[in-house]
């Protein structure tokens, strides 16, 4: 079970790598990549089945449940801000690509800092 977590936590990182990294690759040109979509499809997919499993299980620690609800409603404000870029790529602004980034960072310092 453990190693199921772990594996849900590297795929978890990894989508979150794939934003903030396509993210400021493509800051100069005003539009988000290709990649951010499924990016933070993983890791908000990862994130649920984690919270699922440790829930779930003996084994585990229990999550903090008003952390996972911060987390949650960052992850999903970054996912509708990546579908409004993905789908109408004109209206792509600095501004979007910084509250993509900026809560992206704001995600992964919760992650960090909460304890």
């Amino acid at each position: 079970m453990e190693l199921l977590q772990h594996l849900l936590l590297f795929l978890h990182l990894l989508g979150w790598a794939i934003v903030l990294g396509g993210t400021l690759v493509t800051m100069r040109d005003n539009r988000l990549p290709r990649g951010a979509l499924h990016g933070i499809l993983t890791a908000l997919i990862t994130g649920i089945l984690m919270v699922g499993l440790a829930s779930a299980s003996d084994e585990l620690r229990d999550p903090n449940n008003v952390k996972v609800a911060v987390k949650l409603v960052v992850a999903l404000v970054v996912t509708g801000l990546v579908v409004y870029g993905t789908r109408r790529p004109e209206k792509v602004t600095k501004g979007l690509l910084g509250g993509v980034l900026g809560l992206t960072v704001l995600n992964v310092a919760i992650a960090v800092l909460w304890r």
